[in-house]
């Protein structure tokens, strides 16, 4: 199994922007490994830093699922204090939250499983030129090779 470890990746804005997610816990219980993950931004509170959820879970008739959740919290705008001077806390208004989730048989191969990620992932990109397909990393792991972070 893959240590766990954090996660470097930019973001879709018009100046991508480096998100280093820390490598927070694994927990194991009932036969589903899950790792989390979130971003430390100084100035944001601990609730409402980017964050990552991965699990890997086997069912009783031998169907793996994994999935990838990433969730991207929006602050509440704060426009000063009110007519007694008091200015509200910060709070999450909403969160944006994309997840991936696979379902593979345990006679699945890794080869297989790789090529419908890779077709999954160039539709939700319009890709229509060939790519190599990533190999290294959490997700890829995860999907491809059905390795949890330890």
């Amino acid at each position: 199994m893959s240590s766990i470890s954090n996660i470097s990746v930019y973001d879709g804005a018009a100046t991508p922007v480096l998100h280093t997610l820390l490598a927070i816990s694994v927990s194991k219980e009932a036969g589903k490994v899950t790792a989390l993950y979130r971003e430390n931004a100084a100035s944001v509170p601990t609730y409402a830093q980017v964050s990552c959820t991965l699990s890997l879970a086997k069912s009783k008739n031998g169907v793996y699922r994994a999935e990838a959740r990433v969730v991207v919290p929006v602050m509440e705008s704060i426009s000063g204090q009110n007519s007694g001077g008091y200015t509200a806390a910060p709070k999450v208004a909403y969160e944006n939250t994309v997840v991936m989730t696979s379902y593979f048989h345990e006679r699945s191969d890794s080869v297989g499983r790789r090529l419908v990620r890779q077709l999954a992932l160039n539709i939700g990109g319009s890709i229509g030129t060939s790519v190599a397909p990533v190999l290294t990393g959490p997700i890829p792991e995860l999907f491809d090779l059905l390795v949890a972070p330890t």
